[in-house]
């Protein structure tokens, strides 16, 4: 087994994980801390590949309410269908009675003479040629800290936020994970939770927001340090935001792409 980015711990029951909550898994204040929803995501994900020993597919998760630290997840792995080249599958993951997030997914594969990519991986300068965000500044140990995230000039985070619309809802950006994990599946869906960054991006200001739901479709995993996240958010109305990620390797390789709504915060 690959190693994780998460402490996700098995049990007797080969259907039962658990993940405690440390700083390095959540996200907010000093003060706050709570879960960060792509870790919601990601260790459903790694639960249900490790119960099934099959790939995920797709899987979305629905954020139901806050988890902190330093509290334990409890992941319980549930498999109406199991086929012969694919499995449909769910895991609730609860924190005692209280229901946190519920994630519904697709695993398998299939032998197929197809593999090609018609979406191609915008013109981005190099990691090592981009600025470091100024939106992810280290404010102690938490989950943002353990992500490095570069941005190209004029493009994104060094456009000033002071209001004006962008004009197409888009924002591109390099991420990766500081300690060296590989890149998994799990691993794309916690890059993918960044889709509510492109809000603030979007709108010209400072913010954010809050996932309500996390989809990632899963095309082909290949080697990368880095992975390049390429955000459109497609419109905002009555607090509410909607957008995806394409998520491709450094040699331009789509390798995921993911869909959010948000909640709409501001930190003017």
């Amino acid at each position: 087994m690959t190693e994780l980015f998460f402490d996700l711990q098995a049990t007797h029951n080969p259907h039962r994980w658990f993940l405690p909550l440390t700083h390095g898994v959540c996200v907010g204040p000093p003060e706050n801390l709570f879960m960060y929803g792509g870790i919601g995501l990601a260790s459903a994900i790694a639960a249900m590949e490790r119960t099934l020993d099959r790939p995920v597919i797709w899987a979305t998760a629905q954020y139901l309410s806050y988890a902190r630290p330093p509290s334990i997840v409890d992941l319980d792995v549930w498999v109406p269908v199991h086929g012969k080249y694919n499995s449909q599958a769910r895991v609730i993951g609860h924190v005692g009675d209280k229901e946190i997030f519920t994630v519904n997914a697709a695993l398998g594969s299939r032998e197929s003479p197809y593999s090609h990519q018609w979406v191609e991986a915008p013109e981005m300068p190099r990691p090592e040629a981009c600025e470091p965000s100024v939106l992810w500044t280290d404010q102690g140990e938490n989950l943002n800290s353990r992500l490095e995230v570069r941005v190209a000039p004029g493009r994104y985070g060094a456009i000033p936020r002071n209001g004006e619309l962008s004009q197409d809802g888009r924002s591109v950006m390099w991420v990766r994970a500081r300690g060296g994990y590989p890149m998994d599946n799990s691993m794309l869906a916690i890059i993918a939770d960044y889709v509510p960054s492109g809000v603030g991006a979007a709108l010209g200001r400072k913010g954010g927001g809050n996932s309500l739901d996390n989809t990632l479709r899963i095309r082909r995993i290949v080697p990368t340090e880095w992975v390049l996240c390429d955000i459109h958010i497609h419109g905002v109305h009555s607090g509410f935001a909607h957008g995806d990620m394409r998520l491709f390797a450094e040699d331009g390789e789509l390798m995921a792409v993911a869909s959010q709504s948000v909640i709409v915060r501001s930190m003017d």
